[in-house]
């Protein structure tokens, strides 16, 4: 675990994102102007568990039946995301020597 000044990570921002003992990095933005918008963070807690946040934003067609098969489908989307993003932060087992 590598550290900077004040116990900061290498990678958290060191200014008003860390406080009530969480570190915080920098946001790293994704943006398609007019339609959509993803922000992530990483984040280290006080009890030393890392997390990664992420917010989403998506512009949503005008009519409701649109608008719903777009959440349906962005809700599919994420779980994929969440799910491949946890399956690969599992440790592998060990193979027979």
């Amino acid at each position: 675990m590598n550290r900077r000044a004040a116990g900061h990570t290498e990678w958290c921002g060191m200014d008003h994102r860390c406080g009530l003992g969480e570190h915080r990095s920098e946001e790293i933005v994704v943006d398609v102007a007019g339609r959509s918008r993803a922000v992530l963070v990483r984040v280290r807690t006080v009890a030393g568990r890392e997390h990664a946040e992420v917010r989403v934003r998506v512009a949503l067609a005008p009519g409701e039946v649109a608008a719903r098969r777009q959440l349906v489908g962005l809700l599919g989307d994420l779980r994929q995301a969440v799910t491949r993003a946890a399956i690969a932060g599992r440790p592998r087992p060990r193979r027979a020597a």
